[in-house]
């Protein structure tokens, strides 16, 4: 019971701080739902949705990267100066 509302307290902060997310009770939900969830699989698969979140974390970064893209160098001859 207390995992939960820990669970609950730590989502709920967490939905506050991201822009663009599901705000303060939807973060609370799914806090506690991972507490609960977390409870179920275990340290193995504790590990294995760790590394699970990490590798999709690295995919949307590198999917979703906000630098501006610029085309290849041109190559040939320097400006006359």
């Amino acid at each position: 019971m207390i995992g939960k509302i820990v669970g609950a307290m730590a989502g709920a902060k967490m939905a506050n701080s991201v822009s663009g997310g599901i705000g303060g009770t939807g973060g609370a939900i799914l806090g506690a739902g991972a507490a609960s969830m977390a409870k179920r699989l275990g340290p193995i698969g504790l590990i294995a949705a760790l590394a699970g979140g990490y590798a999709l974390k690295r995919h949307y970064d590198k999917t979703h990267d906000e630098k501006p893209t610029t085309g290849p160098k041109p190559k040939g001859k320097r400006a006359a100066a």
